[in-house]
């Protein structure tokens, strides 16, 4: 076992070398053994289009069942989609199997305890338990259950688009562009598709939409076909790239100062958090729009954990993580995040 998979927000490690069967096997058995401990009894557990993701998947839910955890298997999902099956189906947790951003031959898994993702020590805490092969033992039940409509239902419910929008949408060949594809079409956008099809092995260009280089093609066809917006998602489709009619590029900061200024006008002394690479600029827009500014620490983890000590309606950070919580549960949801812009 490679010490190093277990990183501070994931366990995250290169296919095969790092997360072969046996380990992911192990890495199951442990997840449902830390859950089991702390009452859970129900989990989700969803995947990325990763070429090792599905087997990853089937082993690692074999893995939390043997410790007697029952799975709500909702198969290829964004992880916003995850982090909305725990609540829609009233789980006590969730594994999502993603590489989010990372090259194809990494892999990972990112753990939800109730809603919240686990990290820092609780990680570690994982890879005590398979050192000392501490495990509970039962027989945890599994059942499929489609979340894609019931997730797209409710976005579609809960936000009012004007019809019309041209919009081009880079899926970056993730999972981000296949889920939201029709329903920015049921929306009524007319939207030019670009890589929406996944495929694991990222063929076009890595789907991380903080790399400019990554965005080109996406700027070009902005441009050309004079779109209102642009919008790309990395792996996993919890992170967010926007592209303006202009064909320029909006930082996570400058989107995030978009947001803010919506938010407050319906909602002002509101808190609004940013984290330490993002600009002044942004912090002293918050204050002067009637807003409440706190910059904190990055990580998606500790910048939800911010968001609800402080009560704050909407956080985000410059790699594109945004988080509302004014309409929504205040988890990082690209898909949602674009249908937000797109409203404004």
């Amino acid at each position: 076992m490679n010490p190093e998979v277990f990183r501070e927000y994931d366990v995250r490690g290169i296919v095969d070398r790092d997360l072969n069967p046996d380990f992911v096997y192990l890495l199951g058995r442990a997840i449902g053994t830390y859950a089991m401990r702390r009452n859970v009894r129900r989990m989700t557990l969803g995947r990325d289009c990763r070429l090792s993701s599905e087997a990853y998947h089937d082993i690692a839910g074999k893995g939390i069942r043997a410790a007697g955890v029952d799975i709500i298997d909702i198969g290829l999902c964004a992880t916003p989609m995850l982090y909305f099956s725990i609540r829609h189906f009233r789980a006590d947790g969730g594994v999502m199997i993603t590489g989010s951003h990372n090259p194809p031959d990494f892999n990972g898994f990112k753990i939800c305890i109730g809603p919240d993702t686990i990290y820092g020590d609780d990680i570690q805490e994982l890879k005590r338990i398979i050192e000392s092969g501490d495990f509970a033992s039962g027989h945890g039940s599994a059942r499929r259950e489609d979340i894609t409509r019931r997730y797209q239902d409710y976005l579609f419910s809960h936000v009012d688009i004007k019809e019309g929008l041209k919009v081009v949408l880079d899926g970056g060949n993730g999972v981000g562009g296949f889920f939201a594809l029709p329903l920015l079409r049921r929306f009524g956008c007319r939207v030019t598709e670009l890589y929406c099809d996944p495929d694991g092995r990222f063929p076009n260009h890595f789907p991380d939409p903080t790399i400019p280089e990554n965005l080109g093609e996406l700027i070009r066809l902005v441009r050309d076909t004079k779109a209102d917006a642009g919008i790309a998602y990395d792996g996993d489709a919890d992170r967010i790239g926007v592209i303006t009619d202009r064909g320029d590029v909006l930082w996570g900061d400058e989107l995030l100062l978009l947001f803010a200024r919506y938010i407050l006008k319906r909602n002002p002394g509101a808190a609004i958090i940013g984290e330490v690479k993002c600009s002044q600029k942004l912090y002293d827009d918050i204050a002067k729009n009637n807003g409440r500014p706190i910059m904190w620490k990055a990580g998606h983890s500790l910048i939800k954990g911010k968001m609800k000590e402080e009560k704050a309606l909407l956080a985000g950070e410059m790699s594109g993580h945004i988080f509302f919580a004014d309409r929504y549960y205040g988890f990082d949801d690209a898909i949602y995040a674009s249908l937000r812009l797109l409203e404004i």
